[in-house]
């Protein structure tokens, strides 16, 4: 079977570019320079009205006895104008519809007159439409003047084509107003999606800065409390039991190499190369276990009571990850701030529609717990945020027989926050 190939289209291409690229040149000279291009076309049709003015006039005139100065002055008048087309093409028409006027009527009908056209088709470019409505009205009396002084030709072989011409060239301009306007809209709404892609970059970056900040805060807390607690320890167990105070070491190793695991984990999302970081996986509930573990070797007695549905409604990962640092910077501020004779208890209590978090401690009523503060980020309030992210309620204070508690209610996933 015999196939036909497409010819290459490399070569159209490159000239199309460079023919865009020469059109772009050529635009970014006339803004630069709008007089360049204005003189230039300005003499050149000056220079053809005065070349017809020096006899070229007659094959066309009504009246050829006109006389030659008034036909070069006339010529000048609808030429000359052309220089102010751009900045007040009104007044340079005008200008010029008075000599034409002059011409028509004195039966030179200088061809010149047609140069009209340059500033219509720029009032229909850059001005409203209702100005066309006054252009007209100054561009038609020299035709019917001439159509009525010098009536060789019937009305519609004189005034209509004339008038059609003119209304043919300011269509044009609305033509080309209205693509530049459109293309202009597109360029406007394209630098709005950039700037809007810029600022949602920036909301997504700063909302990443608050969670790695968050994250550290959880994580730094709640280690060198543990770390505290398990120092104090061992200062007291190294005279009576230098086995206890080895323990106590080892778990300071262990916990501080957990730490730095997890603080190397998050701050590898910050690498600024081509490889996304490694994410080991979030604590989750499976995981508090370890964490009671923990803080029960830096002295904290802490139980945990869990009372479940016959099958609890599954938490999506993101919010166990709440659940787990809701509790552990609980647990974290009982070792900062309730005493070492407190005692702690965690609820994990399961409804149908939520799980209600409890963290309670003995502390003494004179032993304070940090309160929230409205222009913190982290500790208590970063608990309220990330409740709140879950559509979950956050809670605490001190209890009347002394100590403290926190509670959390998040709803499960699928029922109705």
């Amino acid at each position: 079977m015999i196939t036909e190939e497409t010819p290459p289209t490399t070569g159209a291409t490159g000239l199309s570019r460079h023919v865009q690229r020469l059109l772009n040149r050529t635009r970014a000279f006339d803004t630069a320079h709008p007089w360049v291009w204005d003189a230039t076309l300005t003499l050149s049709w000056t220079g053809a009205a005065l070349v017809d003015a020096s006899g070229g006039w007659q094959n066309t005139a009504r009246d050829p006895s006109v006389p030659g100065g008034l036909v070069l002055l006339l010529s000048l008048a609808l030429s000359l104008p052309l220089y102010w087309r751009r900045r007040s093409p009104m007044t340079a028409l005008a200008a010029m519809s008075c000599a034409a006027l002059v011409s028509d009527a004195t039966g030179a009908f200088l061809q010149a007159a047609y140069l009209q056209a340059v500033p219509l088709f720029h009032l229909a470019l850059t001005r409203p439409p209702r100005a066309l409505l006054w252009a007209f009205a100054l561009i038609t009396p020299p035709l019917v003047t001439g159509a009525v002084r010098f009536p060789h030709e019937t009305w519609d072989q004189r005034v209509v084509p004339a008038l059609w011409a003119y209304a043919l060239v300011a269509l044009l301009g609305i033509v080309v107003r209205s693509r530049r306007d459109h293309t202009a809209g597109l360029v406007d709404r394209a630098r709005r999606l950039e700037v809007e892609r810029d600022q949602e970059v920036r909301l997504a970056a700063a909302a990443e800065r608050t969670r790695i900040a968050r994250e550290m805060h959880d994580i730094i807390g709640h280690n060198l409390s543990v770390i505290t607690g398990l120092a104090d320890g061992g200062r007291y167990a190294a005279a009576r039991n230098p086995e206890r105070a080895a323990q106590a070491l080892d778990a300071i190793g262990t916990t501080s190499r957990q730490a730095l695991d997890d603080l190397r984990r998050l701050l590898g999302v910050l690498r600024d190369d081509e490889h996304e970081a490694v994410r080991d996986p979030q604590p989750n509930l499976a995981d508090l276990d370890t964490l009671l573990t923990g803080v029960r070797k830096a002295g904290l007695a802490v139980g945990l009571e869990v009372r479940a549905e016959p099958t609890p409604q599954p938490l999506a990962p993101g919010a166990q990850l709440t659940v787990y640092r809701v509790i552990q910077e609980a647990l974290t501020n009982t070792l900062k701030h309730a005493g070492p004779s407190a005692r702690a208890t965690v609820l994990l209590a399961y409804a149908p529609e939520e799980l209600l978090v409890e963290v309670t401690d003995t502390g003494t009523p004179t032993t304070p717990h940090p309160t929230p503060h409205p222009h913190r980020g982290q500790g208590l309030t970063g608990m309220r945020e990330r409740a709140a992210l879950y559509d979950g309620l956050l809670t605490c204070g001190p209890l009347p027989t002394g100590g403290w508690h926190v509670r959390l209610r998040l709803p499960l996933e699928g029922s109705p926050s």
